[in-house]
């Protein structure tokens, strides 16, 4: 079960290094646009609040990510607090997002249930 948790972890963070391109690197591109529903004159004035935003993405996929190589290298406390504190964040965000608008609730779904099966795994078998 842990490594099923990781994999799913390791997913999380790859859609939120994805999420980090389209709000920090790509936010006024037309492909950027249309998945967040704005229009060149909404992501332009918008456009440093979503490069910000991006990086939140990005660091939170980052501990993700060290915490994984961190459990494989044998550190399982540590790796499991950095798992469990990004993919936890991760999921909280979602939950943020599906609360305040529920006309994101597709990209809700997309962002916080990776993450939380992960943990659901990862304490599962960390508990074995």
């Amino acid at each position: 079960m842990i490594v099923v948790g990781l994999v799913l972890a390791a997913l999380a963070a790859l859609i939120h290094v994805y999420i980090f391109v389209l709000e920090s690197l790509r936010w006024t591109s037309p492909r950027s646009r249309a998945l967040f529903g704005t229009t060149p004159q909404e992501a332009e004035a918008t456009r440093a609040m979503a490069y910000n935003q991006g990086f939140y993405n990005l660091f939170l996929a980052v501990a993700v990510i060290v915490g994984i190589i961190a459990l494989a290298a044998g550190s399982t406390a540590v790796g499991a607090t950095l798992v469990f504190t990004g993919a936890g964040s991760m999921v909280l965000a979602g939950l943020v997002l599906l609360t305040s608008d529920r006309s994101k609730t597709s990209a809700a779904l997309k962002q916080l249930v990776p993450p939380l099966l992960g943990i659901l795994a990862l304490a599962v078998g960390l508990a074995l």
